[in-house]
């Protein structure tokens, strides 16, 4: 129902646009079938470039960091314009009817800047809408931030429960437990330092990755200490030094492989991959799906994951999810810089 209003808005757009531009002309002056023809194939080539700019070029490169790719952007969606008009102006029409725009002896150079100004003023109306758009679904988007906000505030101080209470009394049944069993001291040990990464805080909720790492280990490490012999997961890691990253962001793809994938296939282990490239982080998670799982829920869930991404890394992220029915890919890749 909204892609309809929206198609609608822009069809009235369009029209009020056609009545203004060519309405008062076409009622003050005598138009022949040249002069339609001519006014129908800018007006289409127009339609063209402003949808590639709006559709494409603005949403996907107007950002600090890709002013090149704009440039080149706006140059091929000008060049499509030039061509398009050329197409129909100077084949099909001279095909069909037998006449055409330009003289013969034009050269390209002179027919491109010729349409300079036709194809760059629906450039910059197709940005002017696009921006007042923009600008509408950030406004949006805060004021929906604002009210989640004030509700998890609300749930935080109904629910609270002090952690450290939590975390100093773990630490007191790991003393308890070392004289008993090395590993069952082992697995409260390391619950109680994930619970003490939990209750880190930074001002802009950052971590070091090294530290995000660590608890991911920990985690593997106590499913392992609960399954082993019969545990396979393995954790590739590449470039990681002291780069900064969201904490508790990589944990649910690793919750949802174990939870939900097969963890006893020695040949097919869950495959946990992260590297570093650059400032890009790449964090892969594949696991075969277990068939016997009647659980469909996913923890955390990937979900809310997407959730936290759009807000902490707003195009910053990449996060590709892949399910063939037997194999379970995640793939996430964040700009870090």
């Amino acid at each position: 129902m909204k892609k309809i209003r929206v198609i609608l808005i822009h069809i009235a757009c369009w029209t009020i646009l056609i009545l203004y531009s060519y309405g008062s002309y076409i009622l003050k002056n005598k138009v022949s079938f040249n002069d339609i023809a001519f006014s129908l194939s800018i007006f289409i080539v127009e339609i063209i470039e402003f949808y590639i700019c709006y559709l494409w070029v603005f949403p996907r490169f107007m950002k600090r960091d890709k002013v090149p790719q704009l440039i080149l952007a706006l140059l091929i969606a000008f060049s499509v314009f030039v061509l398009c008009r050329y197409l129909i102006e100077e084949v099909i029409y001279l095909h069909l009817f037998g006449f055409h725009n330009y003289t013969s002896d034009t050269t390209i150079l002179q027919y491109a800047k010729d349409n300079i100004y036709w194809g760059a003023f629906y450039i910059v109306v197709a940005g002017a809408a696009w921006g007042f758009v923009n600008a509408f679904k950030v406004e949006k988007n805060n004021a929906k931030l604002r009210e989640e906000a004030k509700k998890a505030e609300l749930a935080f101080l109904k629910s609270q429960l002090n952690p450290h209470f939590l975390y100093n009394t773990l630490n007191y049944i790991y003393a308890l437990a070392i004289p008993v069993s090395d590993k069952l001291s082992n697995a409260v040990l390391k619950l109680s330092d994930m619970m003490r990464y939990t209750l880190t805080d930074s001002p802009d909720g950052k971590v070091l990755l090294t530290k995000e790492i660590d608890y991911l280990e920990s985690y593997i490490a106590l499913f392992k200490m609960r399954f082993e012999p019969t545990f396979y997961v393995s954790f590739e890691q590449q470039g990681v030094q002291q780069q900064m990253i969201a904490s508790l962001l990589l944990i649910p793809f690793v919750e949802n492989a174990i939870k939900h994938g097969v963890v006893t296939d020695p040949e097919n282990p869950v495959k946990i991959v992260l590297k570093i490239v650059g400032w890009h982080l790449e964090f892969t998670v594949a696991n075969l799906i277990n068939q016997a799982q009647k659980d469909q829920s996913s923890g955390i869930g990937l979900a809310n994951i997407q959730r936290r991404l759009q807000l902490i890394y707003p195009d910053q992220h990449e996060l590709t999810i892949n399910n063939d029915g037997t194999k379970f890919t995640t793939t996430l890749i964040i700009n870090l810089k």
